[in-house]
């Protein structure tokens, strides 16, 4: 995702800030109140120790499912994961498409 803007805040994109949490809660084995308190600016790939790199297909496999959405092997990079928020940009962009 670099030069577009990630800013996206995931409080005021309730509804699918929600399904990233519960896909990532699910997949990841999180407890539901731990993904509840993801902000946009709560680190991901590299901060969670569940969020390893054969997790990464899991959550994006239930993103896909989840929302109807397809991703690209080539649009998948660490911008994307690096944060809550640029997660949920990138979802909701998908989302738009």
């Amino acid at each position: 995702m670099t030069g577009e803007d990630i800013s996206v805040n995931p409080e005021a994109d309730g509804a699918i800030a929600d399904e990233v949490r519960q896909v990532l809660a699910e997949v990841l084995g999180l407890d539901p109140a731990r993904a509840a308190a993801f902000d946009a600016d709560t680190p991901l790939f590299g901060a969670l120790p569940e969020l390893d790199s054969m997790a990464v297909a899991g959550v994006l496999t239930g993103l896909e499912d989840r929302l109807g959405i397809v991703i690209e092997d080539d649009e998948v990079d660490g911008d994307m994961l690096e944060t809550f928020g640029a997660l949920v940009a990138f979802v909701t962009g998908k989302l738009a498409d």
